[in-house]
């Protein structure tokens, strides 16, 4: 099968391309490379006999000119939920990233009747039913309080896909969930199949070194660096939980998917988590650096943050469902590849952090 991957020199496009090339795929990817440390995946990528080009998602003729595809996995996204108002991106350019860059893709696929699958987003979901989460302290980390009215769409397990995706969602969340629905309705108009995989935290060995972006890779190599870190917000004691997902556990679904015949609209959408197995509290988290590298101090600062939330897990019970799909790789093995990464590459975080 030819695939195409955006962003093939990011941490999640890389990661499918290896696993995509090992199992006797055809793979072509781009990348513009605005990504500090990006371009370190180029040759290794070219050597296991994926096609890098340079492109930049943006640029509609660039789009149209790339070579024909069977399927194109769209990895590239500025994936941070403070883009557009972090003062580091305007808003008109995280539009123009993960927006309009997503058209000019469901527009290739119009035209060589491609499929498409769309490497969505956990934070589509409602921030204020999540933020506003009556909670308590486990093991020093937020669950949700078992005898507390808890919104639809969430239980023990985690938010479902029918959790409210209403506003405020963060820009981020927004170019992400149109992107969602602009996809489904080109794969309707135009007939080619498309899927949409809303994932948890993505986290493993190589992924780039910002706190917004990959909260487990960058905490475990500021810790191994003995690099100032904070718990933020909620009090400053680290209680908020996040799932995590190591992207080549997404193979065994994108497998099916490129063969998948047909399906209801409502089952072209599905969640993607390490689910509550995976999931930790930054302080829990901050206990398995030690073990692992040491003590080493971590400053609380209770200040509140724009679209902090104490606690998200997805619940992937729906992707079992509908494709027999379970994630495979623990969370104590994923943190191991990303200390023992860690120590391999010392400059890390100054290579993949930006300037």
């Amino acid at each position: 099968m030819r695939i195409l991957i955006s962003g093939i020199c990011g941490f999640v496009g890389s990661t499918l391309a290896k696993s995509l090339l090992a199992a006797g795929h055809q793979v072509t990817g781009f990348d513009s490379y605005i990504r500090p440390g990006s371009e370190t995946n180029r040759a290794p990528l070219e050597r296991l006999g994926a096609r890098v080009l340079t492109a930049d998602l943006r640029d509609a003729a660039a789009m149209a000119a790339l070579p024909a595809a069977d399927f194109v996995i769209d990895a590239a996204a500025n994936a941070s939920v403070l883009a557009g108002v972090d003062g580091k991106t305007s808003s008109r350019e995280l539009v123009d990233h993960n927006l309009l860059g997503t058209v000019h893709l469901l527009e290739y696929c119009k035209v060589h009747q491609a499929g498409f699958i769309l490497l969505s987003t956990s934070r589509v979901y409602s921030i204020a039913p999540l933020a506003a989460l009556p909670v308590n302290v486990q093991q020093e980390a937020f669950v949700p309080d078992p005898t507390a009215k808890l919104p639809a769409g969430l239980t023990a397990a985690g938010l479902d896909e029918t959790f409210a995706t209403t506003a405020p969602i963060s820009l981020y969340g927004a170019t992400k969930l149109t992107s969602e629905v602009l996809a489904l309705e080109y794969g309707e108009t135009f007939g080619f199949p498309v899927f949409i995989n809303r994932c948890g935290v993505l986290a493993g060995a190589g992924q780039f070194g910002r706190a917004d972006q990959g909260i487990f890779a960058y905490w475990i190599n500021a810790w191994r660096r003995k690099r100032p870190l904070k718990y933020l917000g909620f009090g400053g004691h680290g209680h908020q939980v996040r799932d995590c997902l190591h992207p080549r556990d997404l193979m065994p679904l994108l497998e099916q998917q490129f063969a998948a015949p047909k399906l209801a609209p409502g089952d072209r959408l599905v969640n993607l988590s390490g689910g509550r197995a995976s999931a930790m509290s930054l302080r829990q988290l901050s206990a398995w650096c030690e073990k692992r590298f040491g003590p080493h101090e971590v400053v609380r600062d209770g200040t509140a943050r724009a679209f902090d939330i104490p606690w998200i897990v997805l619940d992937h019970a729906k992707a079992g469902r509908i494709w027999h799909w379970q994630p495979v790789t623990p969370t104590s093995t994923l943190l191991e590849e990303i200390a023992g990464h860690a120590e391999a590459h010392p400059d890390w975080l100054e290579l993949s952090a930006p300037h």
